[in-house]
């Protein structure tokens, strides 16, 4: 899991002034990591769709169009 400080932080970056309830963090939290999920399965496929094992920054740009 994605550590909800470094969460918090992100949030915080984006906006100084702006308070997280701890159910709206865990709920963010498991967005982040759904969207995390879902973007590893496209990079790993577009890494086998060009027949290598290893994912390249490429992949990772493609995959996030």
């Amino acid at each position: 899991m994605i550590p909800q400080t470094t969460l918090k932080r992100i949030i915080k970056e984006e906006e100084a002034t702006v308070l997280v309830s701890k159910p709206a963090l865990v709920e963010y939290q498991l967005a982040v990591e759904a969207y995390a999920i879902a973007l590893a399965e496209s990079i790993c496929k577009l890494a086998r769709h060009a027949g290598r094992k290893t994912i390249k920054a490429e992949d990772i740009r493609l995959a996030i169009e």
